[in-house]
């Protein structure tokens, strides 16, 4: 089966957040189950300085202000098609926003431009390669469905994953005719949102399938209070609405080859993440203090991932003797108070403002617990690697969180099956409850080995989820032939 995956990022080559992760790394899983993937995406500067065994494969005189040529490559064990259009991706900045911060006033075009492609591609536009299936990412490649409804050739059926419904890439009705689209896609049943444009919600209204990252994520995106305006359209697709649970690669996470880690470890060996612990307390300022439980965050700055409750919850953290190792960036107002913080409590509180690869692995390896006190959670990945390492995530249950931690309450404990603490409602008061009780394990340094034990051996590769994908694709082939 042959299987065409299509968005906006890709590790190793270009990375803004965990959907970077996701598509970089469900390809191989996916080829342990007979699915061949080629990623297409755009070819910002990054992409075409990492790319290998470049052929052009396909050219477009027109494709929203320019020429472009698609390209076959590698890079990092993947095989791609990458979109060369230097005007609308050979630019400074990231993938979406300049480097003034702000979103690139034509990325409307920029990823109508790369559905337009995909499009192409499913009609078998490029020369041995026509996919079975289109597997659509995010809002950047939510159009992807709606080009292959309104063109009458035959094509591959789509599946869009949402991985994360906050994102839904909204513009002006009036760039209906300039991005390609006809005038009856502008409905409800189309891309029409309150008004505007809706990259996303006219992938979840039309593709065949629609995927979230954990099934949590499914369900809480069904309610009014999760479903941020498009809670109706996801209940209404009934069956075709699933939660398929995000893995991560467990070759580039895996404590016992990191090279991003002081000392190296395995399950039977954790003890030495003491000597990694001693090197991220000398890294970020901490005491040297190895009996100190140690809290670790690597994430946005973000009210969506709950810092700003962290940030009322620090007194408490402190007042229980622990310390923090915070790396991140994000909104101004949670980073200065952070920084505030970290001033106040020398030796206690240690930052990194910004995101840096190595340090993020060597927090996962270092600290005793990671903290994710997010109010809403596709999935997240960031806890799945801290149990890879030994790190006891401390979640708010909510979406995959709630899927992937096992709260380690009495009886958890008593079965021997906790692997974190988690805490509801998302409130300042829980998240300080769970301190206290995360606080009360450490002080049982045997309990706290087993749950350790029981978080190492969690399996949070892609495998099991990748059979879920292949069963999935294989499902909507044999339902648009007849089988």
């Amino acid at each position: 089966m042959k299987v065409l995956s299509v968005v906006s990022e890709v590790y190793p080559l270009i990375k803004t957040g965990g959907l970077a992760d996701v598509a970089g790394a469900l390809p191989s899983a996916l080829a342990a189950e007979g699915v061949e993937v080629i990623t297409l995406l755009p070819g910002y500067p990054a992409v075409m300085s990492a790319i290998d065994n470049v052929a052009p494969v396909y050219w477009m005189d027109e494709l929203f202000g320019g020429p472009a040529t698609i390209l076959s490559a590698e890079a990092a064990g993947l095989q791609l098609f990458v979109i060369e259009a230097k005007h609308l991706y050979d630019r400074p900045g990231g993938p979406y926003v300049s480097p003034e911060g702000v979103d690139w006033p034509d990325n409307a075009f920029r990823f109508a431009a790369l559905a337009r492609v995909a499009a192409q591609i499913a009609y078998g536009e490029i020369a041995g390669f026509v996919p079975d299936v289109v597997h659509a990412h995010d809002w950047q490649a939510g159009l992807v469905p709606a080009f292959l409804r309104y063109d009458a050739r035959r094509h591959a059926p789509s599946v869009l994953t949402v991985h994360n419904l906050a994102f839904q890439g909204q513009f002006p009705a009036g760039l209906l005719p300039a991005l390609g689209l006809p005038p009856h896609a502008f409905s409800l049943d189309g891309v029409e949102y309150y008004g505007m444009i809706g990259f996303l919600k006219g992938g979840l209204a039309i593709a065949d399938r629609v995927t979230t990252v954990s099934p949590t994520y499914a369900s809480e995106i069904r309610s009014t209070e999760g479903g941020m305006g498009l809670s109706g359209l996801l209940t209404d697709r009934g069956t075709d609405l699933v939660g398929i649970l995000n893995g991560i690669d467990d070759t580039v996470w895996n404590p016992q080859t990191d090279i991003c880690l002081p000392q190296r470890f395995a399950l039977n060996t954790r003890v030495k993440r003491k000597l990694n612990k001693a090197a991220l307390q000398q890294r970020l300022g901490l005491d040297d203090a190895p009996d100190q439980l140690l809290y670790g965050v690597v994430s946005r700055l973000s009210w969506q991932k709950g810092l700003d409750l962290l940030v009322e919850a620090l007194p408490h953290l402190i007042a229980t003797g622990a310390q923090l190792a915070l790396i991140g960036t994000g909104e101004d107002a949670i980073q200065q108070a952070f920084s505030v913080a970290a001033a106040e409590h020398p030796g206690r509180i240690g930052t990194f403002f910004g995101y840096d690869e190595d340090l993020a692995h060597l927090v996962q390896g270092a600290v005793d617990s990671l903290i994710v006190p997010s109010r809403f959670e596709p999935c997240g990945l960031t806890q799945l690697c801290a149990l890879r390492y030994g790190a006891l995530p401390l979640v708010a249950r909510v979406g995959g969180l709630a899927d992937t931690i096992i709260d380690a309450n009495e009886m958890a404990r008593a079965a021997g099956v906790g692997t974190g603490v988690q805490f509801a409602p998302v409130t300042v008061k829980a998240l300080e409850t769970g301190l206290e009780r995360m606080a009360e394990i450490w002080r049982d340094q045997e309990a706290w080995g087993q749950l350790q034990k029981n978080a190492m051996r969690t399996d949070v590769s892609w495998r099991g989820p990748a059979k879920h994908y292949a069963a999935l694709y294989r499902d909507i082939v044999s339902l648009r032939s007849g089988g």
